[in-house]
């Protein structure tokens, strides 16, 4: 009972707006789950869901893949919106932003959790990012170039 009931919260956030626990338990009753507040708030947390804003400005239900994959389209947003150049300098990449957007640009950076980045320093419009070897540096830069194509 519990997996169907929590596979119908599923399809009800995936398809609904959901704002609130008693919107929820309604349409759980009309797919013929009766359920008490208790148990809905329990569901919530066993399935991680979260409350996010929709791209109507609502708030709502979501699971939190879905707040990771809006997080993670921000983020990509912040670094093509905002980076001018990419160069590599030995094991070195000097990244020129729009002037105070390279502290955001390095954050996606540093979000992406590459093991042969050994760190970056922001600046206001440059960022250095320190990598392990010259090769690893160009493939960093090549898949920077990338993020900025795409």
């Amino acid at each position: 009972m519990k997996s169907a009931r929590q596979a119908a919260i599923h399809e009800i956030i995936d398809t609904m707006p959901i704002q609130t626990q008693d919107e929820l338990a309604d349409e759980l009753v009309k797919r013929g789950f009766y359920v008490t507040q208790a148990t809905i708030s329990r569901d919530i947390k066993d399935l991680r869901l979260v409350k996010i804003i929709g791209d109507d400005g609502i708030q709502k239900y979501a699971t939190s893949e879905k707040e990771e994959q809006g997080i993670a389209q921000r983020f990509h947003r912040m670094f093509t919106e905002s980076v001018l150049s990419i160069r590599t300098a030995g094991t070195l990449i000097v990244i020129k932003t729009i002037s105070g957007t390279a502290n955001s640009a390095a954050l996606v950076i540093d979000s992406m959790k590459l093991p042969e980045i050994l760190g970056c320093i922001a600046g206001d419009d440059t960022i250095f990012v320190a990598v392990t070897s010259e090769d690893k540096a160009s493939q960093c830069v090549a898949r920077f170039l990338k993020m900025l194509r795409s």
